[in-house]
């Protein structure tokens, strides 16, 4: 029978139908849609990111909690309890620092399906390009020495992104794969990278150094904020960076935008604080055996303004987007106007570049650059670090975080199995095993996602 509008048949559904599709499409909406999309609250926001877990979509809690499962064991097993001590700390980010450095420069990649197997040599060549024009010049004008320190590195960071936009157009123009053309830039930089030092006899640096740009690169690892530097510089993050989220924030909430409840921008600005108030507090106690060392170390904020830059970049700005739209579907992507090759070149710079001051970095925990740098192993530790975090192999998920994550438990494995006396086999061992436990999760995570979706 027609209804009494005129038109057709069932036009006007009952009322408790309708209640019941709005609960069946808020509850798809929790499934498919971040929390805070669909939370007005701090507790609906966590009661929808449990249920976001349940469903498969665990993003960074695995790797969290295996972090911290390391962590208990080293400090349980290690002689004397020192693996959490604030010396074995220090030095645990200082070994992470490259890792964590090279994870993020992968992930660029990776977002977009791809991967770079010539990042290790890259990030040699960087560190190589700066200890040489570091160099002193024996008193003759030269102007390939004697340059100052930022002016080296800025130059390092130039010739890594040539060599990037290199390989970036020879996959995008000549249609190759990148596995292929990494992995003959792999084995090409590592001869380019004998024939430098073989000609320089090597390079060294040092903080003994008469020649202060020498003492620069080599402080970025071995030397330190005073401590108050170090606090007032943590106020001054904590201010622009927490008032950043919260004027955002507010001001999206104001326009009527998708923006987080209020309690969790306020509980992010508190975890932020705390996590940095510790920070500092053990780097400013002191460490040293014969004589006093403390502060912050340079390469700490350095890594971590890799990693805040990084993040803005990927989640900030119309460029990171396009990242992951590439990364997601490159033909939809294609169709709604993005530049697919101009992201895939950029992607590859952008790697090259973070690599080269990873180089850089390592440069400086070393002392220098020699022929014995196995670039191979390192391209291998930055894949691992990102997959590790939580950034898919397939393309379309990661974050920058992934790699300071990934970083970090690459460090503690082989920190303490140093600490323990174990030879250099076992930190591979122990770091594949925990590379193919992160890949499987991935994969559980993902099938258990697919078919959580389907509904009878």
């Amino acid at each position: 029978m027609a209804g009494v509008d005129g038109g057709i048949p069932g036009a006007h559904m009952p009322r408790d139908n309708d209640l019941q599709n709005e609960v069946d499409l808020t509850a798809a909406a929790v499934d498919v849609v971040p929390p805070e999309v669909v939370a007005q609250s701090l507790g609906q926001y966590l009661r929808a990111w449990f249920t976001r877990v349940k469903s498969g979509d665990a993003g960074v809690l695995p790797v969290v909690a295996a972090l911290i499962i390391v962590v208990v064991v080293f400090q349980i097993v290690t002689p004397n309890h020192v693996f959490l001590k604030p010396v074995n700390l220090v030095n645990l980010f200082d070994q992470s620092a490259v890792f964590i450095v090279l994870g993020v420069a992968e992930i660029f990649v990776l977002l977009l399906g791809e991967i770079d197997l010539s990042i290790g040599y890259i990030a040699a060549i960087g560190g190589i390009v700066a200890a040489l024009l570091v160099q002193p010049s024996g008193g003759q004008a030269d102007f390939f020495h004697n340059w100052p320190w930022w002016g080296a590195i800025a130059a390092a960071l130039v010739v890594c992104g040539a060599i990037g936009a290199l390989q970036g157009l020879i996959i995008t123009k000549l249609r190759l794969p990148s596995f292929v053309v990494t992995l003959a830039g792999q084995m090409f930089w590592f001869g380019i990278m004998i024939i430098i030092l073989g000609a320089a006899g090597g390079v060294a640096i040092s903080n003994g150094s008469v020649v202060p740009a020498e003492g620069a690169l080599y402080g970025i690892v071995y030397d330190y904020l005073q401590p108050e530097i170090s606090w007032i510089g943590l106020a001054v993050i904590l201010l622009l960076l927490g008032g950043s989220m919260w004027l955002r924030d507010s001001g999206r909430r104001r326009s009527g935008l998708v923006a987080p409840p209020v309690g969790l921008t306020v509980a992010k600005i508190a975890f932020l604080a705390v996590a940095g108030a510790v920070v500092v507090a053990i780097c400013n106690l002191d460490r040293g055996t014969f004589s006093p060392i403390y502060g912050v170390p340079w390469v700490l904020p350095l890594v971590l303004a890799v990693v805040g830059g990084a993040t803005f970049l990927l989640e900030r700005t119309q460029f990171g987007r396009h990242m992951y739209a590439v990364g997601g579907n490159p033909e939809a992507a294609r169709r709604a106007g993005v530049g697919v090759n101009a992201i895939r070149t950029w992607a590859f710079i952008i790697a090259a570049v973070i690599s080269g001051l990873a180089g850089i970095i390592y440069c400086s925990s070393l002392g220098g650059i020699t022929t014995n740098i196995n670039g191979g192993q390192y391209v291998l530790f930055a894949v691992a670090a990102a997959v590790i975090g939580g950034t898919s192999l397939m393309g379309g998920r990661g974050r920058a975080i992934h790699g300071l994550i990934g970083g970090l438990t690459i460090g503690a494995i082989y920190n303490g199995l140093y600490l323990l006396g174990l030879p250099v086999q076992y930190q591979f061992i122990a770091t594949g095993l925990v590379l193919l436990a992160a890949v499987t999760v991935d994969a559980l995570s993902r099938r258990s996602a697919t078919s959580g979706t389907a509904r009878p």
